[in-house]
C-alpha cells in the first residue's frame, strides 16, 4: 500500500459516535474529574506494570508497584508454586510497608521488620510474634489484603479490585489478543528504561504517545525526514482500528530517509544503526515481513516506521519492528496535574563481548531520551497553558483519531 492510494479517506468518519466537533479538556484540568477518575478507572481496571514475567523469575522475587493516584503500593511476587501474585505492600498489623525496594528477592515469606509479622509467598499469615499476647486472635484478619494479577503476552497486569468486573482477557479483548498474540515478545529483554515525573496531567501525557502528527514537526532533529511523504504531504498513517476501549495506528516512514547514508552528516549515528538496531536500522530487512506478527504492519509495507497500540488506560506498544518495540507505561500522579512516566525499549539481547554490538545498544539509548525528552517537554508547557485559561477545547485532525476515541473512552469510565 503508498500513502496515495487513501486518497480522501477520513477514519473519523467511519465512526460516527466519536463527531468531529472541538475535544473538551475537562479531563486535563479538573481535580473533581481527576478524583472521578480515581474511583472509576484505576481503582477498577486492569493496569500494566509494563515488566516482563521474565523480570521476576525465581519464587520470591518480587516488584513494587507504587501507584500515586490511589496511593497504594503493591508487591507482585513469584510463589514457591511459580505462581505470580499481587498483594497490598501492608502488613496486618499496624499497616508497616513490608518491603521497600524496587525490585528484590525474599527467602520463602515476607517479613515485617517492625514486630516480625511474617507472611507466606500466597499471602497466607505464618507467624504473629508474642502470639499468646492477643486478643480473640482466631477472628483477627491475619493474611495480607490480594490485588488481582493475570498475565497477557508475558506482561503482568494488576487490578486494585480483589474481584474485577471482568478478566483480563475480557478487557484486553479478542481482536487485541488475536492480532498481537504472536509477537515475539519472549525473545526480547530491555535495554533502556527511563522514568519521569512531570508536571503534567496525565491526559497530557497519554496523548503524547498516540500520535504520530508531530513526529514530522517536533523530532525533526532526532527523526529527520523519517515521516515525510511527497506523494502525500498531508498524511502520515496507513491504518488505525479502534478495538474496543483500546486503540491502534500503523504509521508510514520514508525508506529513503531512514537508511540514507548519513555518514557525512551524522557518522556516529550513522555507524551505529549499521553496526546493530537503532531507530534508522531498516528493521523490515530483518525477517520477511510477511513472518510479521498479524497485526504489526498490517500495511505489509516497505515504507513503514512504527505502529502505535494503545491499552486504556496506561500503555502504549510501540512497535518498530518485527522484534523490537517500545512500552511507554503512563501513570496520574498524586494530583490531577502530575504524571509518571516510564519508557523502556525491548529487543532481542545483545552480544555484550561485541564491541559493535555495545556501541550500536549506547548510542541508542542517548537518542531515544534525547527524542523522549522533545515529547517530555511539550506536555509540560501544553499543561501551563491549560493551567493559565489559554484555552479550553481541543480540535483535533482526523489522523488524531486515537486521542479522541481515548478521550471517549475515558469520559464514558468516568461517567462524564
Amino acid at each position: 500500500m503508498k500513502l496515495s492510494d487513501l486518497q480522501d479517506k477520513r477514519w473519523t468518519f467511519d465512526h460516527p459516535g466519536l463527531q468531529t466537533g472541538p475535544v473538551s479538556i475537562e479531563s486535563y484540568k479538573s481535580p473533581e474529574y481527576f478524583e472521578r477518575m480515581k474511583e472509576k478507572v484505576f481503582r477498577k481496571t486492569w493496569l500494566c506494570t509494563g515488566k516482563r514475567v521474565d523480570e521476576i523469575p525465581a519464587p520470591g522475587d518480587y516488584f513494587l508497584e507504587e501507584t500515586d493516584i490511589t496511593g497504594t503500593s503493591v508487591i507482585i511476587v513469584r510463589g514457591l508454586d511459580g505462581k505470580i501474585r499481587g498483594f497490598h505492600n501492608t502488613c496486618r498489623h499496624r499497616g508497616t510497608q513490608l518491603v521497600f525496594d524496587s525490585y528484590g528477592s525474599v527467602n520463602g515469606k515476607l517479613t515485617c521488620i517492625y514486630h516480625g509479622w511474617a507472611y507466606s509467598l500466597s499471602g497466607k499469615n505464618v507467624l504473629i510474634t508474642e502470639r499468646e499476647m492477643f486478643f480473640d486472635i482466631d477472628k483477627m484478619k491475619k493474611d495480607l489484603t490480594p490485588v488481582s494479577v493475570d498475565v497477557w503476552a508475558g506482561f503482568i497486569f494488576f487490578n486494585l479490585s480483589p474481584e474485577p468486573e471482568e478478566t483480563l482477557q475480557q478487557h484486553l479483548g479478542q481482536e487485541v489478543m488475536e492480532l498481537f498474540g504472536d509477537y515475539p515478545f519472549e525473545t526480547t529483554t530491555v535495554h533502556v528504561s527511563y522514568r519521569a515525573d512531570l508536571e503534567c496531567s496525565w491526559p497530557v501525557l497519554r496523548d503524547s504517545q498516540i500520535d504520530g502528527y508531530h513526529l514530522k514537526y517536533l523530532h525533526r532533529r532526532s527523526a529527520p525526514g523519517f515521516m515525510e511523504s511527497e506523494a502525500a504531504p498531508n498524511r502520515h498513517a496507513y491504518n488505525f482500528k479502534l478495538l474496543g476501549k483500546h486503540g491502534f495506528g500503523s504509521f508510514f516512514g520514508n525508506h529513503a530517509n531512514i537508511t540514507a547514508d548519513l555518514s557525512q552528516v551524522a557518522p556516529v549515528a550513522s555507524m551505529a544503526s549499521k553496526l546493530g538496531v537503532t531507530l534508522a536500522t531498516d528493521t523490515s530487512s530483518k525477517k520477511p515481513i510477511d513472518q510479521w506478527a498479524k497485526g504489526v504492519n498490517p500495511a505489509r509495507s516497505k515504507d513503514w516506521f512504527f505502529d502505535i497500540l494503545y491499552l486504556f488506560p496506561n500503555f502504549h506498544f510501540i512497535f518498530l519492528g518485527y522484534d523490537v518495540y517500545i512500552g511507554h507505561k503512563m501513570m496520574p500522579g498524586k494530583q490531577f496535574d502530575r504524571s509518571s512516566w516510564n519508557a523502556r525499549y525491548f529487543a532481542p539481547p545483545v552480544d555484550t563481548h561485541s564491541l559493535s554490538g555495545r556501541l550500536a545498544s549506547e548510542y541508542n539509548k542517548y537518542s531515544l531520551r534525547d527524542l523522549w525528552r522533545e515529547d517530555g517537554n511539550t506536555t509540560v508547557g501544553a499543561q501551563r497553558s491549560i493551567a493559565a485559561g489559554v484555552f479550553d477545547e481541543m480540535y483535533l485532525q482526523d489522523q488524531e483519531i486515537l486521542i479522541r476515541h481515548a478521550e471517549n473512552v475515558l469520559n464514558e469510565a468516568v461517567g462524564a
